[in-house]
């Protein structure tokens, strides 16, 4: 039977996607609630030129993966099975590093965390439309040229097949994830335990992968020692229910290069989600303090304002005085 699905370009082209929606998402927001673009005909225009910008651009970015990946199928029918198995092997581990990325990555898009960087919100409400839509294309082609670099190894590897039905699941789970975070964002709904579960699935996923690239590669160049073989049907991981998890790095032999490359992979998203965690924590109280400090500011400048007023008056009641005197 011919494999037409793989979840880990699946997940490439949600991932790209969802970020691509993201910034789609954050500029629209911006103009729907910007000051500056409360007149009808120019908040129509500018949000036309939103969604005309991003489809150019994705549409140019996909031209240049389609006249890159027929070159790539033509040289993959002319490698030999263990240069496949290495290729297969090399596009988990990319695909390994594309998905632990958007692991570390959920709980800023969600909101949970600051950015560090200045988001679509911040930028000036006067931005022309050449400037957004330039941002725009700029943005979305980035994010969908992306997809062309992560499934390059899946072309050299002879599994272009699994690319356009991945690729349309992916499309539409990225999309839907993003349009659904655009909504909520603009509800001001909280989306801690979602950024947890998200977050925690993608980084499995991620470091299923990497074991899984590893066991490929090794079993094209020469496996390490195997330490246990589960000998039965129901736990096979190529066969239902357990293939399902299969994936997640769920496997019924391990060797040891696939114990040692999945716990370590483990440990580095575990270490780097933390890492994330205390950046996100510095970020945050440092805006706390800059907010103090202008709190601290305005009570001064207000105390001043007080006291200026108070010796006016005073004036006035000496002035009236000496009137009356």
């Amino acid at each position: 039977m011919t494999k037409i699905f793989d979840i880990a370009v699946c997940t490439i082209f949600a991932r790209e996607i969802l970020e691509a929606a993201i910034i789609i998402g954050q500029y629209r927001t911006v103009l729907l609630r910007s000051s500056e673009w409360q007149e009808p005909e120019k908040l129509k225009r500018g949000l036309r030129g939103i969604n005309t910008s991003a489809a150019a651009a994705a549409g140019v970015a996909l031209v240049m993966i389609l006249a890159i990946s027929v070159p790539l199928i033509l040289l993959s029918r002319s490698l030999s099975p263990t240069v496949i198995q290495i290729v297969e092997g090399v596009s988990k581990l990319v695909a390994s590093v594309a998905i632990l990325q958007l692991s570390l990555k959920i709980p800023r898009l969600l909101g949970i965390y600051p950015s560090k960087k200045k988001c679509a919100e911040s930028f000036d409400a006067t931005i022309t439309l050449k400037e957004i839509q330039i941002n725009i294309a700029w943005n979305v082609w980035r994010e969908v040229a992306e997809v062309g670099v992560f499934i390059l190894p899946f072309f050299l590897a002879g599994e272009a097949l699994v690319i356009p039905f991945s690729a349309v699941i992916g499309i539409l789970i990225g999309a839907a994830a993003g349009i659904g975070i655009y909504i909520a964002n603009n509800k001001q709904k909280n989306m801690v335990g979602l950024s947890i579960v998200m977050a925690s699935l993608t980084g499995l996923l991620a470091t299923g992968l990497f074991s899984g690239g590893c066991h490929l590669m090794e079993t094209a160049l020469g496996p390490t020692k195997t330490v246990w073989v589960i000998d039965n049907e129901f736990w096979d991981h190529n066969r239902l229910p357990m293939t399902i998890f299969k994936p997640f790095g769920y496997s019924a032999s391990r060797t040891v290069l696939q114990i040692v490359a999945f716990w370590t992979f483990a440990a580095l998203t575990l270490c780097l989600h933390y890492w994330k965690y205390r950046q996100a924590k510095t970020i945050r109280s440092h805006e706390c303090r800059e907010e103090h400090n202008h709190d601290i500011e305005t009570n001064v400048e207000a105390e001043l304002i007080d006291k200026e007023h108070n010796h006016d008056i005073e004036t006035n009641d000496e002035a009236e005085l000496i009137d009356n005197f």
